[in-house]
């Protein structure tokens, strides 16, 4: 197979240990050793690769090919035990950025270069992730990804106009938004694509009540197919890109994206907001959503407490000449700590304007409105100030995790989402499920879209701690499914999320995401294992022993 392939292939194809070894693992709890590792040079070796897959899929059946951008993926979405293609070595290219603020990129772009790039014109990608100087644009369109801005701005499937796509036949489309006429002329071709939009639109048409009403009732999702934004009947809109994005590249291989930006807002600055407990939450979220922020993010006394016991590991993410600078700016922290205790939750509201006056008339405003509610903040005016918060918020659990021997990284209910106004009956249910398990844990989120990221640490090598990861999860996704909230909002399913699928949704819609992936895959080539044919057996079989 690997002597078939180099003659396709103008790029790499490597069966190399190392760079097995390497695609073997993602930012998840789980490995999966590929068969082969290629980099594609160009659309046309994807197609050729697509190709061989297909013709070559009755004689070895564990054929299938998954793409692959920076691996930061935390659901186990882009492994494989077969055929990986590397998009990072030659599909990162951003083609054009536009001055009407639209943007043509290569998936295997890193968004930290990409942003680079768009505020030249003073654009930006506001959908970007917490790992935005290690992720990739291919990542954040197949997870539909969301980060510390969404609350304003929304997820990534807002800003993509158009998608280029190897799909199962082995060659390339371009899908874009379309009205009522041009995709009248769509279904007329008698083609591959022409039977794709048919099959589809039918699968919509005649399930229309079933997929609305089966959208989540929280501001983002990642579970599933977005089968809700396709079609419109009222306004005759039909949009494909709608669910390609957060497909986890199970219907097709994404080849160029074109991404419409936004423009920046050069002045900010933050309030911090200091929780005794969590009685008051929704009145206060309620009331800080009305000076629309860009940013409701939020951190709990677990991190806190653990940011406190590592708080050397912050001097070189900060810029700090050394530890007792540091210090000297958490002081107005430790005496807010002594004053009232450790607060139960610490929020962290930023606003962004045109200019500096604005920014300081909404942040003097809001402050006011906080505290007649009975809260203690405090304004962090500046960079320095607000930078200490983010890199709580942002790298807490990245330096736990090398402070905390013997333990790994257990992201399997790290993106659950409940509308903010059940946080005070949530939340401590939410803590009971924990502490039963006994996890090591912190819990930071969006909180103006009640988003929160738990990510345990473990032992993995305990065959008891092990264990315990299926039934705490079964009873986390419980509690949020109780509360009428999403298992994923912005990470996707993967192999950690996926055998849940139909428990969100119910038989009807997850037979209707079946229906939709055998339109486009018949012959499940694409990213195998994920979404529609997801098993915990096969996933508890992958957890990485260390």
């Amino acid at each position: 197979m690997y002597e078939e392939l180099k003659k396709i292939v103008k790029g790499d194809v490597s069966v190399d240990e190392n760079t097995l070894a390497n695609f073997s693992r993602d930012a998840s709890l789980f490995q999966v050793r590929p068969a082969i590792v290629i980099s594609p040079k160009d659309a046309e070796d994807i197609k050729n690769v697509v190709k061989f897959v297909i013709e070559n899929r009755r004689a070895h059946p564990e054929l299938s090919v998954t793409a692959r951008s920076a691996g930061t993926d935390m659901t186990g979405g882009p492994l494989s035990s077969s055929i990986v293609l590397d998009f990072l070595k030659y599909f990162n290219v951003v083609k054009d950025v536009l001055d009407d603020g639209t943007a043509i990129t290569e998936p295997g772009v890193f968004y930290r270069d990409f942003e680079k790039e768009t505020l030249k014109k003073g654009y930006i990608l506001p959908s970007y992730t917490a790992s935005r100087e290690i992720c990739a644009l291919g990542g954040m369109i197949n997870n539909n990804a969301g980060g510390e801005k969404s609350l304003i701005y929304g997820k990534t499937e807002k800003y993509v106009n158009e998608l280029k796509m190897v799909l199962s036949d082995g060659k390339e489309y371009s899908f874009k938004k379309l009205n009522r006429e041009e995709l009248s002329e769509k279904m007329k071709q008698i083609d591959f694509e022409g039977g794709i939009y048919r099959a589809l639109f039918g699968i919509l048409e005649s399930n229309y009540k079933a997929v609305k009403d089966a959208k989540p009732n929280v501001s983002k999702n990642s579970m599933g197919y977005n089968v809700w934004d396709i079609w419109d009947r009222e306004t005759g809109e039909f949009d494909i890109t709608k669910l390609f994005v957060g497909a986890q590249g199970t219907l097709g291989i994404m080849t160029e994206a074109t991404l419409e930006l936004v423009k920046t807002k050069p002045y900010f600055s933050m309030l911090v907001i200091y929780l005794k407990d969590l009685r008051g939450l929704p009145e206060l979220v309620n009331k800080i959503l009305e000076y629309r922020p860009s940013s409701l993010e939020s951190f709990d006394d677990h991190t806190l407490r653990l940011s406190m016991r590592f708080l050397p590991g912050f001097v070189k993410l900060l810029g700090a000449k050394n530890l007792l600078s540091l210090f000297l700016r958490f002081i107005p922290d430790f005496f807010t700590i002594l004053k009232m205790g450790m607060p139960k939750l610490v929020m962290m509201a930023e606003v962004e304007e045109i200019s500096q006056e604005d920014v300081d008339l909404k942040i003097k405003e809001l402050k006011e409105k906080v505290e007649t509610l009975g809260f203690i903040t405090r304004v962090a005016g500046t960079k320095a100030e607000s930078d200490k918060y983010w890199a709580i918020r942002r790298e807490s659990f990245n330096l736990l995790r090398h402070k905390v021997l013997g333990k790994q990284t257990a992201p399997f209910i790290d993106d659950i989402i409940v509308r903010p106004e059940f946080f005070p009956k949530f939340l401590p249910e939410l803590y009971t499920i924990l502490d039963k398990y006994n996890l090591l844990y912190t819990i930071a989120g969006h909180m103006g879209d009640g988003n929160i990221h738990i990510i345990p640490l473990m032992n993995l090598r305990d065959e008891n701690e092990r264990m315990k990861i299926h039934p705490a999860e079964t009873e986390v996704y419980n509690l949020v499914l109780k509360y009428k909230g999403s298992i994923s909002a912005e990470h996707n399913d993967g192999l950690i999320r996926g055998p849940y699928i139909s428990k969100m949704f119910g038989e009807e819609v997850f037979n209707i995401f079946k229906d939709i992936k055998k339109v486009f895959d018949p012959n499940n080539i694409f990213n195998p294992h994920k979404k529609t044919d997801s098993d915990w057996k096969y996933s508890e079989a992958h957890i990485v022993r260390p």
